[in-house]
């Protein structure tokens, strides 16, 4: 899960954080989250540097047409909720003139393809976010799927992915290494990851050395009003634009 240590009284981002929900606008859309800190802790709730990355991939407009994408530790769902809505934006079949029903089916396999994962604990409360936020032509471009680090890998091909997203999920050490064999069995040569975060303790950039050891990786955006980087990692010395 997205969980990430947090301290009781912060203040006003306490009060958020244990909001019954949280709204966004992204890719021209109002998004409304559930949130749930007293059952599922910070696995439920969303965390500034989803919402970082997510600005960031509209921002850059990048190309999400006919790509798969997988992202790992989902939470609430934000990040791959917004990456489906992005993908159909760049899609010119779903935004030019309106046609049918029947033809933007037979359109949409040239939007991506979206895997949202996180542990058991997680899917009903993230699969509800995620059927409630996709209008229904989008929802079978997105699947909510159990993946728990280095144990079920064997459920994914390995190297399918054309993206990996993660916000927030470097938080314990001791799943440093399980992470990196999840990143390594998903990745192909082409493959580009996005990894968003807040630097807080030792053991983040000890997770950043430990990904440099196998990847090229570079920071390519830090939002300083919150504190989060993003960092783009890929095999070899790749440094592809996308």
């Amino acid at each position: 899960m997205a969980l990430v240590p947090y301290e009781e009284g912060g203040g006003w981002a306490a009060r958020q954080l244990h909001s019954p929900s949280a709204t966004f606008r992204f890719a021209s859309r109002t998004i409304r989250l559930q949130q749930d800190w007293r059952r599922l802790g910070g696995a439920a709730v969303v965390w500034d540097a989803a919402v970082v990355l997510c600005a960031y991939l509209e921002m850059e407009g990048t190309d999400l047409r006919d790509r798969s994408v997988i992202e790992l530790g989902a939470g609430t769902g934000l990040l791959g909720i917004v990456v489906t809505l992005l993908a159909q934006g760049s899609c010119k079949c779903l935004t030019g003139p309106k046609e049918p029903a029947g033809v933007r089916a037979l359109c949409s396999p040239c939007c991506a393809r979206v895997t949202i994962t996180d542990r058991a604990a997680a899917l009903e409360f993230l699969e509800s976010n995620v059927q409630a936020n996709l209008p229904p032509e989008l929802r079978p471009r997105a699947v909510v799927k159990e993946l728990t680090w280095g144990k079920d890998l064997d459920n994914f091909p390995p190297g399918a992915f054309d993206f990996i997203l993660g916000a927030d999920i470097v938080y314990l050490e001791e799943t440093f290494a399980e992470l990196l064999q999840t990143l390594e069995h998903l990745c192909s040569e082409q493959t580009v990851i996005l990894l968003s975060c807040r630097i807080r303790y030792e053991r983040d950039l000890k997770f950043l050395k430990m990904l440099r050891d196998r990847f090229s990786v570079y920071e390519v955006h830090y939002d300083s009003s919150k504190d989060v980087h993003i960092y783009k990692a890929q095999r070899g010395s790749r440094k592809d634009d996308f």
